[in-house]
């Protein structure tokens, strides 16, 4: 997805206005509180008026996760990326079906509360646009959030789509299966059956809640590891066949250029990548021991390691790893610097189980050409600092 700089700008802008209002409400606040009552208790809980942690709108199709204002690897609900393409519709969990059907001896019409009677299963899993880098550009003054903040990591409850494959009963010459949203978009996807017998979810759940509107109430498809546009929200119908359905979202749509002229073509899976949040922009550091830290995710089962350089690249040393490492979720790494005032660049490279190793925009650019950078794009990144202690995004222009 390609954003605007103007978007940003006004994206951006939101996100200050949110932060003062919440600094003018925390000046209301006691001298010293333990000699005033406090408040009674709530019905909801809130976040402390000082903390405004928010969601970046880039235009009016998504909305960027605060990497720079979080900590540990589980996202907020509240605060998880948004991606959709024609808007969040409002859909009463009473009226809401899904039928499977197709290549099945058996095709049903589920309800939610259907779905919910079968055996549940929870998991912590990343979920992440393929199209989520906004680094390519050469504007220096931009965020964790700005760069990769259409990830994000919850926990995920709902019932395994190899169980109600099993229930329908999905016929052997079935290979793959079509995916359809209830939005206004009516967003379609072929998916590979051995990914539903794997360990794709319906999800119906998120963070021990039901799962928020915009990440597809009341019920959606979840592929751990694989690109967000894939797990389709709002879902509303599956359909078995023997061949994949060419669908708008992964023909013209959801396909990569490559180097040599050709096009990838279902390209699910989401490669290692690691991102520093701290520091970052718009941080200013002062001399002695920093923790760098980040977090690191891949569609291939575990993070293996995250290395951290201080000297753009010329050197690496390996993070440490905060445990448990799950498999495709984020993982955050921790790193001491003793920064003594000179400039420096400050990068991290991640390593999962299989041996990939998150590649430089030049290898990127080999294989994908300067044209092809859209989707799927996962280079190393890093921030610079100044003998100021101010932090900047370290910009390496893909043209």
């Amino acid at each position: 997805m390609k954003v605007s700089r103007r978007d940003l700008l006004a994206g951006a802008a939101g996100v200050v206005a949110a932060g003062a209002a919440g600094a003018a409400q925390s000046q209301d606040a006691p001298a010293d509180p333990s000699k005033v009552r406090g408040r009674p208790s709530r019905a909801l809980g809130q976040r402390a008026a000082a903390e405004k942690p928010q969601r970046q709108p880039r235009g009016a199709t998504s909305s960027g996760t605060p990497h720079q204002d979080l900590y540990g690897t589980i996202t907020p609900s509240d605060l998880h990326f948004e991606r959709h393409h024609g808007g969040v519709p409002e859909i009463d969990p009473k009226n809401y079906s899904l039928l499977v059907h197709g290549m099945v001896e058996r095709p049903t019409i589920f309800t939610l509360a259907d779905l919910k009677r079968f055996p549940s299963v929870s998991r912590v899993h990343f979920l992440e646009c393929s199209g989520n880098f906004g680094g390519r550009g050469t504007a220096t003054d931009l965020t964790p959030q700005q760069i990769a903040g259409l990830t994000s990591t919850s926990e995920w409850t709902g019932v395994a789509l190899a169980t109600l494959f099993r229930e329908v009963g999905v016929r052997p010459q079935a290979k793959w299966f079509l995916a359809e949203g209830g939005d206004a978009a009516l967003l379609t996807r072929s998916i590979p059956v051995s990914k539903a017998f794997d360990d794709a979810l319906i999800a119906y759940g998120q963070n021990g809640e039901a799962i928020r509107p915009e990440q597809g109430y009341p019920a959606r498809l979840f592929l751990p590891g694989w690109e967000g546009n894939s797990n389709v929200k709002w879902l509303r119908r599956i359909e078995l066949s023997d061949r994949p359905f060419m669908t708008r979202e992964e023909t013209s749509k959801y396909t990569e250029p490559m180097a040599d002229g050709s096009a990838r073509m279902f390209s699910f899976l989401m490669d290692a990548r690691s991102l520093i949040t701290y520091p970052s922009y718009p941080i200013t550091l002062t001399r002695g021991w920093v923790e760098i830290n980040g977090i690191a995710w891949t569609g291939s089962g575990k993070i293996a390691r995250v290395d951290v350089s201080t000297d753009g690249g010329a050197t690496w040393t390996a993070a440490k790893l905060q445990e448990p490492v799950l498999p495709k979720a984020h993982t955050r790494f921790r790193h001491l610097w003793n920064w003594t005032g000179g400039d420096a660049v400050i990068m991290s490279r991640a390593a999962d189980e299989t041996g990939y190793v998150q590649p430089t925009r030049e290898t990127l650019i080999k294989s994908r050409g300067v044209s092809g950078v859209g989707y799927h794009i996962n280079p190393v990144t890093g921030w610079r600092v100044r003998q100021d202690g101010t932090v900047i995004y370290n910009a390496e222009p893909w043209a």
